[in-house]
């Protein structure tokens, strides 16, 4: 199922040094770190990196005890990129390997979301001299390129 928006808030402060059975955490700072959540998912999200993580229409709108549906596998990357980004807002610094960590962990989901895109040959590209004739049945030109309906789980139709 994923984790719950609350769980990668807590698991970042935890990363930071501010355990949840040591410092009492207000609604307050669970706010203020949902923000810097959605606003770290959102801007990865424009980046092209689509996790399925559900961002709200506005922050208002936002709810701790969601869930997320973004794979394990991104969930390091989550949490240490997230408390790397909440550790000022606390006067606490950022161990190097935690650091290192949301580095690596943020990597390798660029690695895994850098798909090149597939383009198809126009109709008017000849089919060439590799091609046999039986399988353009007399046309010496490419198929005629099929236009699909691409949307993602958090993407606006796009047609291509």
């Amino acid at each position: 199922m994923g984790y719950s928006k609350r769980q990668y808030i807590e698991a970042a402060l935890t990363e930071i040094g501010l355990a949840d059975y040591v410092f009492n955490l207000t609604a307050n700072d669970l706010q203020t770190a949902l923000r810097r959540l959605d606003g770290m998912m959102a801007e990865w999200n424009e980046r092209g990196i689509r996790l399925g993580y559900p961002l709200p229409l506005s922050p208002q709108q936002s709810d701790l005890d969601e869930q997320t549906g973004v794979p394990d596998r991104a969930n390091e990357a989550i949490v240490c990129n997230l408390a790397c980004r909440l550790a000022p807002s606390y006067g606490k610094q950022v161990l190097p390997a935690t650091m290192a960590t949301a580095r690596e962990a943020y990597n390798t989901i660029l690695v895994r979301a850098a798909m090149p895109q597939e383009q198809q040959m126009p109709r008017t590209m000849p089919a060439g001299a590799g091609n046999k004739p039986w399988t353009w049945q007399g046309d010496p030109f490419l198929p005629r390129p099929v236009d699909p309906l691409l949307a993602g789980n958090d993407a606006p139709i796009e047609y291509e």
